[in-house]
């Protein structure tokens, strides 16, 4: 079995990271807010930290727990969550805001409810 307040410690490090991103984005309606200011990009690149930061944390969940507690939450895309995070990191120059605007706005919020209930289960 795995170290679960280990695991718990970054599940809740990875729903704070969520919940400051979801800040972030809050006066982000389009992609061009991101774009058409030196605060909309600067705003981009926060979120895209925190992207990082939260793609690295579920690299290192999924190491910890060998790969087995992912699995029990299947509705999360998490290969296409880590990937972001190597794209993020390795193609930066390459970076498409619209991508990030629509993680934000699309993906982030079913996310932060499933660590939330992966939380929950921990605890249990």
């Amino acid at each position: 079995m795995f170290n679960q307040k280990l695991i718990s410690g970054i599940l809740k490090q990875i729903a704070e990271s969520i919940d400051i991103v979801q800040d972030r984005f809050a006066g982000i309606h389009s992609v061009d807010d991101f774009l058409n200011s030196t605060l909309g990009l600067m705003t981009l690149d926060s979120i895209c930290m925190k992207l990082i930061a939260i793609g690295e944390s579920i690299k290192n969940l999924d190491k910890h727990t060998d790969g087995k507690l992912l699995l029990n939450y299947p509705a999360v895309d998490w290969k296409g969550v880590k990937g972001v995070r190597d794209i993020i990191s390795h193609h930066y120059f390459n970076l498409d805001a619209e991508e990030i605007f629509n993680i934000c706005s699309a993906h982030l919020p079913a996310l932060h409810a499933t660590v939330k209930q992966m939380i929950a289960d921990l605890q249990k």
